[in-house]
């Protein structure tokens, strides 16, 4: 497996190796030693399937503070989407810088994506789905956001268009509102 740390080291871009014939390939996603060699150690409780229907659907920027704080294990399985992570953690040197990759079912790759990181993606193509493994349950009243065009975040997302988004989404307060969310 390669594996990559990203500008922010806690976020690691991890490509797994895929075994291809005349049939299909194979692709070991997820191995519990090889994980936490690289890094990625806490035990997932939950996996999410997402489909995103419209190119530029925009998911996020979301969290979930403790008791119920979630990594997050992203890969992109049709389609392809920017994803970002933005560090929200009190006092850390990189608090309100975000990084990003591109997942793509023809690159394999996926995004671990720690706690105390906002996390957010958009689609970059029509019926894109999106599996991801969480850390912890949801859970409503620990569930977290901000507004994923705040300027003091500075992503660059690459759209053509306004993004398609929730209703909840449109409503996130900035990344002042964050601050205490990880202490």
């Amino acid at each position: 497996m390669k594996i990559e740390p990203l500008s922010i080291p806690e976020v690691v871009l991890l490509t797994p190796p895929r075994f291809g014939d005349a049939r299909g390939f194979f692709s070991e996603t997820y191995n519990v030693a090889r994980f936490a060699e690289a890094g990625v150690g806490p035990v997932f409780i939950q996996d999410n399937h997402s489909l995103s229907a419209p190119k530029g659907t925009l998911r996020g920027l979301h969290c979930q503070i403790a008791p119920h704080a979630q990594g997050k294990l992203v890969r992109c399985v049709r389609g392809a989407i920017f994803d970002v992570a933005v560090d929200i953690r009190a006092g850390s040197p990189s608090y309100g810088r975000h990084v990003a990759a591109l997942l793509s079912a023809e690159n394999w790759q996926q995004l671990w994506v720690p706690p105390g990181f906002l996390h957010g993606f958009c689609t970059l193509e029509p019926d894109t789905e999106v599996i991801y493994k969480v850390t912890a349950p949801y859970d409503r009243a620990a569930e977290r956001g901000v507004i994923w065009n705040d300027p003091a975040l500075g992503i660059d997302w690459p759209m053509d268009a306004p993004p398609i988004l929730s209703e909840k989404d449109m409503v996130l307060p900035g990344l002042d509102a964050a601050g205490g969310w990880f202490p």
